[in-house]
């Protein structure tokens, strides 16, 4: 049976706008039928995983040299490294080119690849250590060289949030870590900030008007999170490299409860902890506790209304399905309950 870890975050940020829309809009849902805020879980994922809880660890077996890099640009890497290496450009462009084409379509003009594809760094090192070779022999690449691409998974952000590559399905990775899109417990309104900023070199003797006027948008709320992490299936994506997996359970967890997305952080300063963290294990099917945000939260105190929601929840499930965990932590700001530290040992643990 496989082992699922489950957990459960309810993070409050005060005005923000975290992750925008096409329109620079913060993100919204309807949930409920009322509006809610909502964060993506592809901007969240890559907060995370571009965090500082990802790069701690820098010895040879720790998180940092265990992190891919997402790009198009491979291509773009590989001609300036040719060309570093005497290589004549119009060649260089060819074989760069030729390279870029393992990973994926090429870009019209260009050696940029129609979508983002994301290599480990045991990837990125072998279509480095090719560039260097191709430029010490000033000989093109044979097929056998092309063979970049590996199903030997040590990128712990790879074997969590997966990878997917139209050209080359073979190496795709299935994703252990399945992240939803966060989204306030309460109804919430977009806002308008209408600003003005001043030319500190206007004395006021011709004009009195601002320098600069412009207009932002943004909301505040209390969000739930949930994510579940297949436990047997990240295992075996880093099996290769049995200690990563831990490791990686405890950066996810730490980056979750303390790392926001990084938009309008300048503007708005939004940053925040978790405020309560449900942590659960077990083998029964996983399932989110985000019904017991239907009904929106109300009243004064919404962060206590919302932990009595989500546990009230969790406690009626159990009553109808039976058990669906064979154990827990809580970590509750709120009431004083529990640590960070006592979440990462449970999580550890799975």
């Amino acid at each position: 049976m496989t082992q699922f870890l489950q957990l459960h975050f309810l993070t409050s940020y005060p005005p923000a706008n975290l992750n925008r829309d096409d329109l620079g809009r913060p993100k919204t849902a309807i949930m409920g039928g009322r509006q809610r805020l909502r964060i993506s879980s592809q901007s969240l994922k890559r907060a995370w995983r571009t965090s500082e809880f990802f790069k701690l660890d820098k010895n040879p077996d720790g998180l940092a040299a265990h992190v891919g890099v997402r790009t198009k640009d491979m291509g773009g890497r590989v001609l300036s490294r040719l060309l570093e290496g005497g290589v004549d450009e119009g060649q260089a462009r060819e074989w760069a080119g030729r390279i870029a084409e393992v990973f994926g379509k090429l870009k019209k003009d260009g050696l940029e690849i129609e979508q983002l594809a994301h290599f480990s760094p045991a990837e990125e090192a072998a279509v480095m250590a090719l560039a260097d070779r191709l430029a010490r022999t000033k000989e093109p690449p044979g097929e056998d060289d092309l063979n970049l691409l590996t199903k030997v998974e040590t990128a712990v952000d790879v074997a969590m949030f997966g990878r997917m590559l139209a050209g080359k399905t073979e190496f795709n990775v299935e994703a252990a870590v399945q992240v939803a899109h966060a989204v306030t417990v309460h109804e919430t309104a977009v806002e308008d900030d209408f600003f003005t900023a001043v030319d500190d070199l206007n004395t006021g003797r011709e004009d009195l008007g601002a320098g600069h006027m412009g207009e932002t948008e943004f909301g505040a709320g209390l969000f739930y999170l949930y994510v579940c992490v297949n436990g047997d299936l990240l295992r075996e994506h880093l099996k290769y490299k049995p200690g990563l997996a831990v490791k990686a359970g405890r950066a996810l967890v730490q980056a979750a409860a303390m790392v926001a997305p990084t938009g309008k952080q300048n503007s708005f300063a939004s940053r925040a902890y978790a405020s309560y963290i449900l942590a659960e294990k077990g083998q029964r099917q996983p399932r989110s506790l985000s019904v017991a945000f239907l009904r929106p939260v109300k009243g004064e105190d919404m962060l206590a209304g919302a932990i009595d929601r989500l546990e009230e929840t969790r406690t009626k499930m159990d009553q109808a399905y039976g058990p669906l965990a064979e154990g827990y932590r809580v970590m509750n700001v709120h009431s004083g309950v529990g640590t960070l530290e006592e979440i990462v040992a449970f999580v550890e643990a799975v």
